[in-house]
């Protein structure tokens, strides 16, 4: 499903239109990505949770020139399920 079949769904299961349900969808995903930031955590319980993840410094091999190289550290985002989701997928 891309974002623009998700802005019809939401459009059309809760009467919006598709620009308000596109707002509210961007809204949606701001608020996600200022939690993140913020507390490093976003819990939507049922659904699942967003966490912010530090992965470490380390050392890495250059496909085409088998030449090592650093690759820094980074933070990123990861998803761990909820029971509903994981229940509706059964």
């Amino acid at each position: 499903m891309t974002k623009q079949e998700l802005v019809e769904f939401i459009a059309a299961k809760t009467g919006l239109t598709k620009a308000d349900a596109g707002r509210a969808l961007d809204a949606t995903l701001e608020g996600i990505q200022s939690g993140l930031k913020k507390e490093g955590k976003v819990a939507l319980v049922g659904f699942g949770t967003f966490s912010a993840k530090k992965r470490a410094a380390r050392e890495g091999i250059n496909p085409l020139t088998k030449q090592p190289l650093k690759i820094p550290a980074k933070t990123v985002a990861s998803f761990k399920a909820g029971s509903k989701l994981k229940d509706a997928l059964n």
